[in-house]
């Protein structure tokens, strides 16, 4: 099938089920209404004849958003059935001004204009003939075989032509009804009756509508065409009692059809401001979203610059401490071989780790899942231990270890779990730089029914309450100097080998985070 070239708007897109039963519940509470108003529909009350020129206000701003609505939309599609729709409404909005105006006893006795009584009636047959009329070429336009491919032209002169052409044509109907109002069959036989001969008129108004009604119902495709359905139904509902039902002007139904003429224009203006609204705080969370993403993917970028540096620092700061110590040895005379080569030693022990480190972060910002192989925890946290016994020294802390042997391996990359126990322990460390009294870090692992758990321990000040619940946030530190990276870049890893990582309080004082991974 070829394919068209006219472009979709919402107002194309097909209803969803609780659209429908929308559509429906509204249908079915007008004809509700219609049929408890039928059996008082003559039953004549007080002339108002101030109310019809309001209710004229009120279609008239309703109609003429609407069609404002559905030029724009055409704009956009290039459709001439929204075309034709948004010029029905147009007519619609431009008639009702000479049919307010020359509403017997609303502005005048007999009405403004040259009007006479006959005039509004004729004025209000014209306007729902026309509608309908509207609402049959869009529904016609819809057929498959009338569907043309979008114009290339604007749709600026368009709208213009259909705005001069819908202008002149209220002006002509104006007069006819006006001082060519000789050329019509009154319809109005006084004040108070209508002429039998109204049903004619009427009644073509209705046909048309239902015509209408019919073709949207049989080719039904868009949220508009179904709510056009409803339109339709309310404005053959609306005719009936304007010139079938009642035989009497100013009687029930005659109140009834206007208040179902409010119906009519507001239908259509509710459902494209609410779907206009639904899109616009749909777009509001998409462009959100996109926000969000954006700005996560440049804290991934900043977040795997500062964890390079941050994780880099440690072995960098060994090499460092080993080569002063390597030239101190060098130095003393005899020099003392047997310590400098032990310091050069840690010093090739530190770039090794160092590039572990370094292939870790790549693993850990990397797409897919970590290389894992089978890690002895013990000897991980022995070889971290051994790595940072220059800093556990220096800090003057004492280090247990209570390293369960029956601990089962677990499934992992070795160098990231490295620098988790190896952030753990720096933590601690830090925590307890400030801290008076002695200075104890526990280690210990411990078999769980999935795998193994390490728990490390510090004699520090702890972590308040308010700051416990975002401690894992990234750049969130309790530190003056911390970046905030240390235990968010833990979680990350540790969350990646499908394992938890938690803090608690530790008694008297202190904080104990606590690693699961699960086994090998």
């Amino acid at each position: 099938m070829e394919r068209s070239d006219t472009a979709d708007t919402w107002l194309d897109l097909p209803p969803t089920p609780g659209q429908t039963r929308c559509a429906l519940a509204v249908a079915a509470v007008v004809l509700a209404g219609f049929a408890a108003v039928v059996p008082i529909a003559g039953r004549p009350l007080a002339e108002l004849n101030a109310f019809f020129p309001s209710l004229d206000a009120i279609v008239l701003v309703s109609d003429l958003i609407t069609a404002v609505l559905l030029y724009a939309q055409f704009s956009i599609s290039r459709s001439r059935a929204l075309l034709a729709l948004a010029t029905g409404y147009l007519f619609t909005a431009l008639i009702v001004i000479p049919h307010a105006l020359t509403f017997a006893g609303a502005f005048s006795p007999a009405g403004l204009l040259g009007a006479n009584i006959q005039t509004g009636s004729w004025l209000f047959i014209f306007w729902h003939i026309g509608f309908s009329a509207a609402l049959l070429v869009y529904a016609a336009l819809k057929e498959e075989w009338l569907v043309a491919p979008a114009s290339r032209a604007r749709a600026l002169p368009a709208i213009g032509w259909c705005v001069a052409g819908v202008a002149g044509l209220v002006c002509a109907l104006t007069w006819l009804a006006t001082a060519g109002a000789t050329l019509l069959p009154p319809i109005i036989l006084d004040q108070r009756r209508i002429s039998p001969i109204v049903v004619y008129p009427i009644s073509f108004a209705m046909l048309i509508s239902l015509a209408a009604l019919l073709l949207l119902l049989r080719r039904r495709r868009s949220l508009l065409d179904l709510w056009l359905v409803v339109v339709a139904l309310v404005t053959i509902l609306e005719l009936a009692f304007s010139g079938l039902l009642p035989s009497i002007r100013f009687s029930a139904g005659f109140y009834a059809g206007r208040a179902f003429s409010l119906l009519t224009a507001s239908i259509v203006l509710i459902v494209m401001l609410a779907e206009t609204t639904r899109l616009y705080i749909w777009l509001a969370h998409s462009n959100a979203s996109l926000r969000r993403e954006q700005n996560n993917k440049l804290m991934n970028l900043q977040t795997m610059a500062l964890s390079i540096a941050h994780e880099v620092r440690q072995p960098l700061t060994a090499i460092a401490f080993s080569g002063a110590a390597t030239l101190n040895f060098l130095k003393r005379s005899p020099p003392d071989l047997h310590h400098a080569e032990a310091a050069v030693k840690g010093m090739v022990d530190a770039s090794q780790r160092a590039n572990e480190v370094l292939d870790g972060v790549r693993g850990l910002f990397a797409k897919g899942e970590p290389h894992k192989v089978p890690v002895d925890v013990n000897d991980l946290i022995a070889e971290a231990v051994r790595s940072l016994q220059p800093e556990l020294a220096g800090h003057k802390v004492e280090t247990r270890l209570s390293l369960n042997s029956g601990l089962p391996p677990v499934s992992g990359h070795r160098g990231q779990l490295r620098e988790v126990i190896v952030n753990l322990i720096n933590n601690g460390l830090e925590a307890m730089a400030s801290a008076d009294g002695r200075r104890v870090l526990n280690i210990r692992t411990e078999p769980t029914a999935g795998g193994a758990a390490i728990a490390v321990e510090d004699t520090g000040l702890g972590v308040s309450p308010e700051n416990a619940e975002g401690i894992f946030d990234a750049f969130v530190s309790t530190k003056p100097n911390g970046m905030g990276l240390g235990l968010a870049i833990c979680r990350m890893i540790v969350e990646r080998h499908k394992g938890e990582l938690s803090f608690s309080a530790a008694i008297p004082r202190g904080a104990i985070f606590r690693v699961v991974l699960p086994q090998s």
